[in-house]
Formats: structure tokens, C-alpha cells, sequence
């Protein structure tokens, strides 16, 4: 097994669709990888439920797995999002992601039928002795339909060799406590849910993945530069001068409020991929205003 390290913001990209056809646009996926490494995000995570990936074809999905690792060229590490109904299905895109170059394979159970824990190892455990790169478990309850108690992951870290580590977001800031708590501090997990930032950074979590650095890079890299500096104050400033935009990123839905706010930046992204809409004009002015507010220089 490879060993990767990650640590700090491990950027979200949307993924971009073309304004005429909708198709996959490689090329300004590329162009927004490249931003969030230049910006200084520590890592880069294509294909989670923010780029979209439950919608795209597996032709689609392999061309941005792709792009993105090679658009990143090993500047960081890059974790490529597996989220599939099927274990056949994940196993051959945690192939892919491998062989495409990915450092960290992050793998999401979904759910039509609801899955009972056994089934759930059993899928971890397939897609991880499949590849040689780490495994992250990725716990997202309100898009999977599948809820992984802390236990459950921590038993899947102990037993099976190249699953390292655990992103939490299910918005409990108690179950990284217990995360925590059961491994004595010494199993790495990450945020990610938006709103519990500066907790779940208290609480211990190596690091924070989120969406939000394709809108404000520095803002959440000041966030963890002042945590790890031990400067709470700083923190606490930065924190809740980003809040009221994580919260509302957050409500309207990641691949819309993200692609919404590029495009209020300059950045062209396309529309999110229907049945999901663009934001209406109501929700493009409170984003515009979030946007303004949270970039304005305290006092």
C-alpha cells in the first residue's frame, strides 16, 4: 500500500458543463483544479457529491477522473470520489481512479435497498482490496442513504489494511468526538460539513473538506492556519466571517449555490445537471450580497 498524508483544505471542484450540450467540460474542470492548487488548497477532491458524480455517465465520469488528476499533476494529493449503487460499479472506478494516478480513493456507499452493516463491509472491503492507494470512508447519510456509525468505520480501519481514514459529514460534531475517542486521537478524520468548521477542527479532525475553497480559497486557509497556530480568537474572527455563505452554500445545494457563485466570480462553470435547477434571481442576489459581505475587510 501507498501511504498519503492529508492535511488541512482538501478543495471540492463542481463539475463543469458545457453551455450548448451540457456535456462534461474538461477542459474548465482542468482550469478550476488548477486555480484551487494555486490558491493553496493542501488537496484536491473530484467526483464527490459536489461534483456532481451520481449524475454522470461512467464515459463522463471517467474523462473527469481524468482530467482532474492530470490537472492537478501531483502538485497535491488528489482523492477521487467513488460513489456508486454496485460494488462491481465502485471496484472498476476505484481501478480507474488508480491507474488515472489518484492518491486516495474516498469511498460512498449508496443505497436503493437499505444495506445492513454486513453488507457494508463487505463493500468497503472489496473496493479496498482492490486498489493499493488508501481508502477514505466517506459518511454522507443525507445523499447515500446509508449512515455508518463511528464504530462501524472505526472497525473497518482496524481490519482492513488500506482504509486509513474517515470523512464525517453528518453534521454530529458528537461523532467525531467519539471518532476520536475511540482511537485515542490516533485515526485521521475530516469534516465534512461546512457549518461545524471550527468545532471539528477543536475536536481534533486533520482536516476540512469542503466546497467552499472554489469560492473563498484564503478565507478557509486562514481558518486553518489560525487552528493550528492555536490563535482561537483569529479563528473564531475568520470562521464566522464565512459562516453566513457556508450556511447558505449549504441549503441550496452544493453543485448549485458553487456553480452560481463562479459564475458571479467570472468563472463559467454551466448549469448544475437537471433535475437539479440553477439558482432562481431571489437566491442569485443573497448569494451576490454573501459573497460581497464575506469579502469585505473587517473593521
Amino acid at each position: 500500500m501507498t501511504h498519503t498524508t492529508l492535511d488541512g483544505i482538501i478543495a471540492y471542484p463542481v463539475t463543469p458543463f458545457a453551455a450548448g450540450d451540457g456535456t462534461v467540460d474538461t477542459d474548465r474542470l482542468a482550469a478550476l483544479t488548477d486555480r484551487l492548487v494555486r490558491s493553496g488548497c493542501h488537496a484536491v477532491a473530484p467526483l464527490g457529491s459536489t461534483g456532481e458524480s451520481a449524475y454522470l455517465s461512467d464515459q463522463e465520469w471517467y474523462a473527469a477522473a481524468e482530467a482532474s488528476v492530470a490537472a492537478v499533476a501531483g502538485r497535491v494529493p488528489t482523492v477521487v470520489g467513488i460513489a456508486d449503487l454496485t460494488t462491481r460499479s465502485a471496484v472498476e472506478r476505484a481501478r480507474f481512479a488508480e491507474r488515472a494516478g489518484a492518491d486516495v480513493v474516498m469511498v460512498l456507499p449508496l443505497s436503493y435497498w437499505r444495506l445492513d452493516e454486513r453488507e457494508v463491509v463487505r463493500h468497503f472491503t472489496a473496493v479496498a482490496d482492490a486498489v493499493s492507494v488508501p481508502v477514505m470512508i466517506y459518511n454522507n447519510p443525507a445523499t447515500a442513504g446509508v449512515d455508518l456509525s463511528p464504530e462501524l468505520m472505526v472497525r473497518l480501519v482496524r481490519t482492513v489494511e488500506n482504509i486509513t481514514m474517515v470523512k464525517e459529514s453528518s453534521g454530529d460534531i458528537q461523532r467525531l468526538h467519539r471518532l476520536h475517542r475511540l482511537t485515542d486521537g490516533e485515526l485521521p478524520f475530516y469534516n465534512g460539513s461546512n457549518p461545524l468548521a471550527l468545532e471539528a477542527f477543536a475536536a481534533g479532525a486533520a482536516g476540512w473538506c469542503t466546497a467552499a475553497a472554489c469560492l473563498i480559497p484564503e478565507l478557509t486557509l486562514e481558518l486553518h492556519r489560525a487552528v493550528r497556530i492555536g490563535d482561537l480568537d483569529a479563528a473564531r474572527s475568520v470562521f464566522y466571517r464565512q459562516l453566513p455563505l457556508l450556511d447558505f452554500l449549504l441549503s441550496g445545494g452544493l453543485p448549485t449555490t458553487v456553480k452560481a457563485g463562479l459564475a458571479l466570480q467570472g468563472f463559467e462553470a454551466g448549469d448544475p445537471r437537471q433535475p437539479l435547477l440553477p439558482l432562481d434571481e431571489a437566491g442569485l442576489a443573497r448569494l451576490a450580497g454573501l459573497l460581497a459581505a464575506t469579502a469585505a475587510v473587517p473593521a
